[in-house]
Formats: C-alpha cells, sequence, structure tokens
C-alpha cells in the first residue's frame, strides 16, 4: 500500500519537492508520520480522541524538524470545507474512511475540493465487489451466498459497515473533477489471515509481500481483493 502510494507520488510530482499532505481520517497516525519523515507537510485529522492521543505520542518521540512537519487536527473528514481552503493540498489521503460512512459522495466532493490541481487523490476502500470472498473461502457457504447483492458487511471488529465498487468509486471521481488514475488490489492472498498470526521469517515474508504486490496489480487477481486502492487525479 505505501509502495503504491510512493509509487504515484513520484509519477506525479518532481524529486525533492515538499508536498501538503492532507490524512483524513488518519487514525494513529502511522501514515502521516511516514510522509512527514520523508519531508512532506502534513495535516492529519481525526475525530476519534484516544487515536489523536495516540499520534501526538508518537509524534513527540520525533526530532523536532518532523514535528514542525506535522499538524493534527480534531474534526470529521466530512467537514474539510470548514477547515481548509479550497486547492490547499497536493496529497489528499482517505485510507479506511468510506466504509464507515454511509453516503461517501458529499465527503469525495470535498476532497476534491481542497486537492490543488494537478494533486493525487488516494483512496482505500473495501472491495463490494468481492465480499463473499472472505466467507467463502471459511466455509461459510450462507454467508457467502448473502454476500453477493449487497455493499453492507460486519467488520472485525463487529462493526456494520459497507463496502463500495470500483465501478460506482470510478464514476464518482470522475464527476468531483478528478478522475481515476489508478487502482491496485490490497490483501489478494493475505485477507483470511487470523488477526494474530504469526509473522513468517524475512525470506517468506519477502516472497509473501511480493506476490501481494504482484498479484495486486494483475488482473484478474486483482478484482478479488479484500481492498482497493484508488488514485485520482484532479484536473
Amino acid at each position: 500500500m505505501a509502495r503504491q502510494l510512493d509509487e504515484q507520488i513520484a509519477g506525479r510530482f518532481p524529486v525533492g519537492q515538499r508536498l501538503r499532505v492532507l490524512d483524513v481520517g488518519m487514525g494513529q497516525g502511522t501514515q502521516a508520520l511516514r510522509l512527514a519523515r520523508i519531508g512532506h507537510e502534513v495535516t492529519g485529522i481525526e475525530r476519534d480522541a484516544t487515536m489523536i492521543a495516540a499520534a501526538r505520542e508518537a509524534l513527540s518521540a520525533e526530532p523536532e524538524g518532523i514535528r514542525e512537519r506535522m499538524r493534527i487536527v480534531q474534526g470529521d473528514g466530512r467537514d474539510t470545507g470548514v477547515h481548509f481552503l479550497p486547492g490547499s493540498f497536493d496529497v489528499v489521503l482517505c485510507h479506511g474512511v468510506l466504509m464507515y460512512v454511509e453516503e461517501p459522495d458529499p465527503l469525495l466532493a470535498g476532497l476534491a475540493r481542497v486537492l490543488a490541481p494537478g494533486g493525487l487523490l488516494s483512496l482505500l476502500v473495501r472491495n463490494a465487489d468481492a465480499l463473499a470472498m472472505r466467507p467463502g473461502m471459511a466455509g461459510d457457504w450462507a454467508g457467502a451466498l448473502a454476500a453477493f447483492d449487497t455493499t453492507a458487511y460486519r467488520n472485525r471488529l463487529g462493526l456494520d459497515v459497507r463496502a463500495d465498487r470500483l465501478q460506482t468509486l470510478t464514476a464518482t471521481l470522475a464527476g468531483i473533477g478528478a478522475p481515476l488514475h489508478a487502482w491496485y488490489g490490497v490483501r489478494v492472498f493475505t485477507d483470511t489471515a487470523a488477526d494474530g498470526a504469526e509473522i513468517p521469517g524475512a525470506e517468506d515474508l519477502d516472497r509473501l509481500l511480493a506476490a501481494e504486490q504482484k498479484a495486486g496489480r494483475t488482473d484478474p487477481y486483482r478484482a478479488v481483493a479484500a481492498l482497493l486502492h484508488l488514485c485520482g487525479v484532479r484536473g
């Protein structure tokens, strides 16, 4: 996922350019902090106080130069128009957020609004076209059959959330002026791994990651990934 994002950034912006990045629903700030470490100016917006506290704690352990490059805002991703001016960011991340939003179109339109011309919008969403894969691979045939004609599912936290279809998001991105530029599958082979599964040794881990990267870029494998990574570019 990080490699795909870095690839898209490298393909759109000059090497060494300090980008203005917005991470919507930043969680504990892992991605935001990674981008601040490599020199970008990062703003993270998050509404959960516990997540913000964790992000602030992680940031406090960083050198001063990195701390100065990262700003944390408590707020809702649907209110970007309240916090930021149009065209304020070169890159906008919205990873693992849309599944919690019942009507994502207004949020996405707001993200496109704060994106500068030529800017990159990066989305990570649950793949509605592959919802039957997880229960099917687990032998839950009733669950697999029920998943074919819906975008609703229950996640591993026990929350009832929603997934997105590639075709629908492609149309939405075109409609908000940030048409789809590239897309990848994420967790093609590893979605059914147990949360507490032991991490393989270095050599096997390298092979696993290489296989996931290859599958995430290759048809038809990427179409059945648990997650989709979509990259739109602001016209």
